[in-house]
């Protein structure tokens, strides 16, 4: 009952509101923008984060599945006739490139020849390598925009604090009131936009550093099934020399 008296008697003061809603509709035109750039900004690094996790899950999975099925002991002809027309991660695109290359050289009977395999081998360790380097740029979009969101999000909030104060000290210039009531709105408001940078670059880093990590090893990932399948393409010409 007290509390409530107190914030009836409060409101009847015209004492004005710290919510953030109330902040962001006190604020002026400039400190609307910044509100609005560090939310935007937060709402679409939360958007990023979670599809780039969602993805590297999937992503992890399906090279556990392929690699289960190349490792099978089962013919690699049979296993691109299943996959290869429709690879379904970067693995499965690596391994659809390189026999898909050897295939167009088997066809033409050149596969036996000594100077065609050293050839072959060098087309079929490209092909991948191309493969390999489309496939990480398509996984690796949108991470600058965490990392540019993770280095400009707290000066985009300094900015708003630096106009909010600004306006602070026009206000007590005009008024030629100092007092804390007059002063307090225009320093929350600056305060907030500080608080949103905050809010917005500090997942951002934590996000673009743990996913840097999940990319960079998953690239490796890539490059060791590339090494260890070219090694069994290069042993398979050698036999059939």
């Amino acid at each position: 009952m007290d509390r409530t008296v107190e914030t009836s008697a409060l409101a009847g003061t015209g004492m004005p509101e710290f919510t953030p809603w109330a902040l962001f509709l006190h604020a002026d035109l400039v400190g609307q923008f910044v509100v609005l750039v560090l939310l935007i900004a937060s709402f679409w690094t939360w958007a990023i984060v979670i599809d780039k996790w969602l993805r590297l899950r999937r992503l992890q999975a399906a090279a556990n599945q392929f690699e289960d099925q190349f490792w099978s002991g089962g013919s690699l002809e049979d296993l691109y006739d299943r996959v290869g027309n429709q690879p379904a991660d970067p693995m499965t695109a690596m391994f659809a490139a390189a026999m898909r290359e050897w295939r167009r050289t088997a066809a033409k009977g050149l596969v036996a020849a000594g100077q065609m395999r050293a050839s072959l081998q060098a087309r079929i360790e490209r092909v991948m390598q191309v493969t390999l380097s489309r496939e990480m740029d398509r996984l690796e979009k949108q991470m600058t925009f965490l990392a540019s969101v993770g280095s400009t999000a707290p000066f985009i909030g300094l900015f708003g604090t630096v106009w909010g104060i600004m306006r602070s000290f026009h206000s007590i210039g005009v008024t030629k009131n100092t007092s804390i009531a007059s002063v307090a709105p225009g320093l929350a408001e600056a305060l907030f936009a500080t608080a949103l940078g905050l809010i917005a670059a500090i997942p951002a880093v934590i996000a673009y550093n743990k996913i840097s990590t999940e990319l960079n090893r998953y690239a490796g990932r890539l490059e060791t099934f590339s090494s260890e399948f070219g090694a069994i393409l290069s042993r398979q010409l050698e036999e059939k020399n």
